[in-house]
C-alpha cells in the first residue's frame, strides 16, 4: 500500500524541497541571482514579455508561486519553455532581476529532475529537432512534424492542418530532404556535444561579507 505524504500548512512537502534545493543550486550560478528574493510584483516583467499570451503562468506569477512554495506547479506549466529569451523583463525590471536567467536556471532543473509539461511537450519538438539535423544537417519542416506527432500522437496533425496548407501554398513542404555537404563533419561535432561536459561554478563574491556592515566592527 502507497503511503501518501502528508502537507500542512506553511510546510513544504519533500518533493518540494527537493525541487527547491535543485532550482537555488542553479540560481547560485546568476551573477546577482540573490535579487530573486526583492521581486515587489510590480508586473513590469509580465507587461513587458511579447509572449505572455502565450503563458500559463505569466513571469510575475514565476517568481510569486517560488516564493509560496510551489517551485512544481512552475515546472509543470508551458511557460519555462514559452519563453523566447528576448530579455525584456529583464531589462525593465525596477529591481534588477535577472528574470530571464532565472527561467534558464527552471528549466535546467526540468530537465534535471526530468519533468516536462504534457500540456507542451517541448522536449518531444526538441528531440524532433535533432534527429533532423543528424539526419540531414538541416531541419526539414514535414519530417520534422512526423518525428514529433510519432512521440505525442497523430491525432494532434488535424490541428496543425491549416498551418500545413499555408506553408505548401509557400513551398514549404517538400517531403524530400537533401542532406547538407559536411554531413560526417556535423554528426561528429554532435556527438561530441553531447558528451562535453563544462565546468560550472558560483561566482566568487569580490569581498568578505564578514567584511563589511556591522560584522566588521564587532
Amino acid at each position: 500500500m502507497e503511503i501518501k505524504e502528508i502537507s500542512f500548512p506553511g510546510k513544504l512537502s519533500r518533493h518540494e524541497y527537493e525541487l527547491r534545493d535543485a532550482f537555488l543550486e542553479q540560481v547560485e550560478l546568476i551573477p546577482g541571482g540573490e535579487k530573486i528574493k526583492v521581486c515587489i510584483q510590480c508586473g513590469t516583467c509580465t507587461g513587458s514579455c511579447p509572449v505572455s499570451y502565450a503563458m500559463d503562468i505569466t513571469p510575475r506569477e514565476v517568481l510569486a508561486l517560488f516564493r509560496a512554495g510551489d517551485i512544481d506547479a512552475v515546472l509543470n506549466s508551458r511557460t519555462i519553455w514559452t519563453c523566447a529569451s528576448c530579455y525584456a523583463c529583464q531589462t525593465r525590471c525596477p529591481a534588477s532581476i535577472k528574470i530571464t536567467d532565472i527561467i534558464y536556471a527552471l528549466k535546467r532543473t526540468a530537465m534535471e529532475k526530468q519533468i516536462y509539461s504534457g500540456k507542451f511537450p517541448v522536449h518531444s519538438l526538441a528531440n524532433a529537432f535533432i534527429k533532423s539535423m543528424y539526419r540531414f544537417g538541416r531541419v526539414n519542416e514535414p519530417r520534422l512534424m512526423v518525428y514529433y506527432l510519432m512521440k505525442t500522437g497523430f491525432w494532434k496533425a488535424f490541428k496543425f492542418l491549416p498551418l500545413s496548407i499555408r506553408m505548401a501554398a509557400r513551398g514549404r513542404l517538400e517531403i524530400k530532404a537533401s542532406k547538407i555537404r559536411g554531413l560526417k563533419g556535423l554528426r561528429k561535432i554532435m556527438k561530441a556535444a553531447e558528451k562535453l561536459d563544462i565546468p560550472v561554478k558560483a561566482e566568487e563574491k569580490l569581498y568578505m561579507e564578514q567584511a563589511v556592515g556591522y560584522k566588521a566592527v564587532g
